[in-house]
């Protein structure tokens, strides 16, 4: 049977559906935040190898009114805002519709949260976190692979919130020969500087796209002519696949997987032989399997 036959037969299926558990109150950096403001109140001594980090993570923030939305209007990337919940003077309300406008992910706190990550305690009301780096377009990365005469290999990670796991799965992903890698614009990290520095350069080589929603990028990608397989536990194991040609690997969280919408958007699913004792992989390892794997048989039918 052919693939697009199979893909037809495939179309309607649906995968098992299960409770996914919710992570309401997660945030990009939970650990290192927390260090922080222990360091910063002076609750916490001496933090190994966190001052670094701390310069680090001051340099992406921008807050006050005015400061923001120059933000905005000069063309940096934020990836994502912090607003006090219930103020809906003329400046917010400003600052929303460029926010709204860029697409950017606003979380509507209370002002004691507000003045825990602010480091100067000037924040009016409103702190912008900007991008480390910048994002590319979907189409760069196909752009990549066209230029380079290979099918495209995309690697989309869905709900990926620890920054280390984002920064080690963009390194795979250049040492693979991947073309670059989506992420989701909710529920999942952005390019922090915490990524850069754990990619090990890699973000210097690596496109890496953001998008509204994942499950219709990939309904986009299809057009495309690429195929797409989600890590899964319960799927195939992934020596039985065929994993050439055009192929976006979909890896999912540690702890709920890849969500029930994305892996429905999937060709097929593909898992990774284990013997132990434990649940699962680490995410970017489960990547760097996954990824070697579709490297491996590349290789093998050249």
């Amino acid at each position: 049977m052919s693939r697009e036959n199979w893909r037809s037969e495939r179309g309607a299926e649906r995968f098992g559906q299960g409770n996914r558990k919710s992570y309401e109150g997660k945030r990009e950096g939970r650990t290192e935040r927390k260090q922080y403001e222990e360091k910063r109140e002076g609750r916490a001594e001496h933090v190994p190898g966190m001052e670094g980090t701390l310069r680090e993570e001051d340099a992406r923030i921008i807050e006050g009114r005015n400061a923001v939305l120059e933000a905005f209007r000069s063309g940096k990337t934020v990836d994502r805002l912090l607003m006090l919940d219930g103020c809906q003077d003329g400046p917010m309300q400003t600052i929303r519709r460029e926010a709204k406008k860029y697409g950017t992910m606003i979380d509507f706190v209370r002002r004691e949260r507000l003045d825990q990550v602010s480091p100067t305690g000037t924040h009016q009301g409103v702190i912008a976190y900007i991008a480390a780096y910048e994002y590319a377009e979907v189409s760069d990365i196909l752009t990549k692979a066209k230029e380079k005469g290979e099918p495209p290999f995309l690697i989309l990670l869905d709900d990926i919130e620890d920054p280390h796991n984002l920064g080690a799965i963009i390194r795979t992903a250049n040492l693979a020969g991947a073309h670059g890698v989506i992420i989701p614009k909710r529920r999942a990290v952005g390019l922090t500087a915490t990524v850069a520095r754990t990619s090990a350069g890699a973000l210097n080589y690596t496109p890496v796209a953001r998008v509204t929603n994942l499950s219709a990028t990939i309904e986009e990608l299809k057009k495309e002519g690429i195929w797409f397989v989600c890590a899964d536990m319960g799927g195939e194991l992934m020596y039985h696949q065929n994993l050439t040609g055009p192929i976006g690997l979909v890896i999912g969280s540690e702890g709920s997987g890849v969500s029930r919408l994305v892996k429905e958007k999937c060709d097929f699913t593909a898992s990774i032989p284990m013997y132990g004792d434990i649940d699962s992989l680490n995410a970017s390892v489960a990547a760097g399997v996954l990824a070697y794997e579709i490297v491996r048989q590349r290789t093998c039918r050249k």
